[in-house]
């Protein structure tokens, strides 16, 4: 099972503390897998950690937050070589690609390296999932604001477009994402760009955002747009998921 059309969900948002376990899965893991049609069956879940080197620790607690959630999930590894034989039969057998959040920039150069990026665009085409967290939305536009080489936010244009927007996350809780997103895009660096507040996802079928969907009350969404040189920003209020157990 599959999607009907390529899907997106790119999201600030989707990870909680437990009392029992470092990481749950929150309201909007559940919605990338409810998009993907699944029933039946344990839902299919590859989790892709490049943006934080893999890091085996955070590994285990997705792990863990899938066993409790009632997912299968596999980490698919590149670091310090790809952890299967056939990386795209592997992502094509998964109804969901979640990835981590971490360095954007480093992300993009490791796909790259090794033709994930070519890989995921089919995964998409076909009727994967595609989602994930900060630098996991960031990905999949044409770019945004990153901290991916230093503390001070920079512009990052070469993600890998297939959505043709640019893309802001943490937009309420870094100070310095809104003005940088909005310059990007009255400058013209960047095109019409969506934003999420913390909590908050977009849903994407094909190229057109279908949704904004929340796992925090009173959070919000925000498309950006130049007009005549300057920014301008309009909320997105975003419809509110049914709440996991916490």
């Amino acid at each position: 099972m599959t999607a009907p059309e390529p899907t997106i969900l790119a999201t600030s948002g989707g990870h909680l503390v437990g009392s029992r376990n470092r990481v749950l899965f929150d309201a909007l893991v559940h919605h990338a897998v409810e998009l993907s049609g699944v029933h039946g069956r344990r839902p299919k879940v590859l989790y892709v950690g490049t943006a934080i080197g893999d890091a085996e620790h955070f590994a285990f607690r997705m792990a863990e937050a899938a066993r409790v959630a009632g997912f299968d999930l596999m980490p698919l590894n590149l670091f310090p070589m790809p952890n299967v034989e056939d990386v795209e039969g592997t992502v094509l057998d998964h109804d969901v690609v979640w990835v981590m959040g971490g360095s954007v920039a480093n992300l993009l150069a490791v796909w790259r390296l090794h033709g994930l990026d070519t890989v995921l665009r089919r995964a998409w085409e076909a009727g994967v999932v595609l989602s994930g967290v900060s630098a996991g939305s960031l990905c999949w536009f044409k770019g945004g604001a990153t901290d991916s080489f230093g503390p001070e936010l920079r512009p990052l244009t070469d993600a890998l477009g297939f959505l043709p927007y640019g893309n802001g996350v943490h937009y309420d809780s870094d100070p310095g994402r809104r003005p940088l997103m909005h310059r990007l895009v009255a400058e013209g660096n960047l095109p019409a760009a969506h934003c999420t507040d913390d909590g908050v996802g977009l849903v994407y079928h094909g190229t057109r955002l279908t949704e904004a969907v929340t796992e925090i009350p009173g959070k919000g969404a925000y498309t950006v747009v130049s007009e005549g040189g300057a920014a301008v920003e309009e909320r997105i209020e975003p419809r509110e998921l049914p709440p996991v157990g916490r």
